[in-house]
């Protein structure tokens, strides 16, 4: 048996439109692109998207949009994939990161207000925060919306593992309480389109800088030539943008994965749900769900053995994946990985990170995963911590 810890749904459908759009006039920089964008708009309820090859591409034009440079400082989340601080070290900004709550795995407002006091005494206050909406359960974005209020800082969410989630009745996308929010539609995510991201914003400005970045920062458009004096076939690149576009075939999946995303959304709460329900009464540590929040439940994460001891973790990890069970671990705090240790971070500054790390596993959960696979996981998981 071969259980992935997660996996695209593709369907005849899927297999229809990108057949559709091979055919078509445009593979790329057609109108598929922006059809995809109006109705990522209408389903997450924001204003503007920018659809790119990547939510890493995404994050880095959100950044370069707020402004981002050489000397900034940025802060996101202790736990999350690397992208979320990448995208700072590419405009030449400083890193730093954040500790999670212990019950959530998200951003701590707590210690984030902790660390903004200390950081608005030493006279050095991040430019952007970038708070994780990880597994797919939202942050507490009202209260880290306060602090930026307080302290004069930009708000991006990494939304890669939220596309349909829903924070206080309100879908994550919305930027009711951010600037930007950066969406993965990477295949293991909620909805697919092989790879490819977008950025989602409540402002025009800032939709139309990341527009124009993804396009090597070339322009076609008269109305915004520096100079007006060219004839027709002239184009100005106006700064140094890049090649971060999404194909049109890319969009034409996303635009018939978006149609089933609230069933792929049920089928994912169904699982978790079932999880548990089965996995409450073990020696196991279930996730926690905050009750203004709703989950897309892009992972399903498990907390076991002695948080002092990570080697028990790491047995039963490596016992789950002999079983043909594809765990995972979401994630290796960043502040560890050698690139960002040689800057110096000290894992006393993280610890309910340091604990999230010694205990946790990702276990299978995706809308394919049926139910002998999921009582085989969960016997599997019975069997190994009694």
């Amino acid at each position: 048996m071969n259980i992935p810890y997660g996996r695209q749904s593709i369907d005849d459908n899927d297999k229809v439109a990108i057949s559709e759009a091979i055919l078509d006039e445009f593979l790329t920089q057609g109108p598929r692109v922006e059809e995809f964008e109006e109705a990522l708009c209408s389903k997450l309820g924001a204003d503007n998207a920018v659809a790119v090859n990547s939510a890493t591409s995404a994050l880095h034009l959100a950044c370069m949009a707020l402004g981002v440079k050489e000397d900034d400082l940025v802060w996101t989340s202790a736990i999350t994939f690397v992208a979320s601080a990448n995208c700072a070290r590419y405009c030449g900004a400083d890193v730093d990161f954040v500790d999670v709550d212990s019950r959530t795995y998200n951003m701590s407002p707590e210690a984030l207000s902790s660390k903004l006091k200390a950081a608005s005494e030493s006279g050095r206050l991040p430019k952007v925060v970038i708070p994780v909406h990880l597994t797919g359960q939202p942050c507490d974005m009202e209260a880290i919306h306060k602090l930026s209020k307080q302290y004069g800082f930009s708000i991006i969410e990494d939304a890669s593992h939220a596309t349909g989630a829903e924070y206080k009745g309100s879908r994550i996308g919305s930027c009711e309480f951010s600037d930007i929010a950066i969406f993965s539609f990477h295949p293991v995510k909620i909805i697919t389109t092989g790879e490819g991201g977008a950025a989602l914003t409540k402002s025009s400005v800032l939709a139309k800088k990341m527009r124009h970045l993804r396009s090597h920062g070339i322009t076609r458009n008269p109305e915004d030539f520096i100079d007006t004096s060219q004839p027709g076939f002239y184009y100005e690149q106006q700064e140094l943008g890049f090649n971060y576009r999404l194909t049109d075939f890319q969009a034409a999946l996303g635009l018939s994965q978006l149609k089933k995303i609230d069933s792929f959304l049920e089928r994912r709460r169904q699982v978790a749900k079932y999880y548990d329900e089965k996995l409450s009464g073990l020696n196991i540590k279930v996730p926690f769900q905050e009750e203004w929040g709703l989950s897309s439940w892009h992972l399903y994460v498990i907390r076991v053995g002695d948080m002092t001891d990570p080697s028990q973790r790491n047995s039963i990890f490596e016992k789950l994946r002999a079983k043909g069970i594809g765990v995972n671990l979401h994630y290796i705090p960043v502040y560890r990985h050698p690139y960002y240790a040689q800057i110096g971070y000290t894992v006393q500054d993280f610890p309910e990170s340091e604990s999230y790390y010694s205990q946790a596993i990702s276990i299978p959960i995706h809308p394919e995963l049926t139910q002998a696979e999921q009582d085989f996981v969960i016997q599997s998981i019975s069997e190994l911590v009694s």
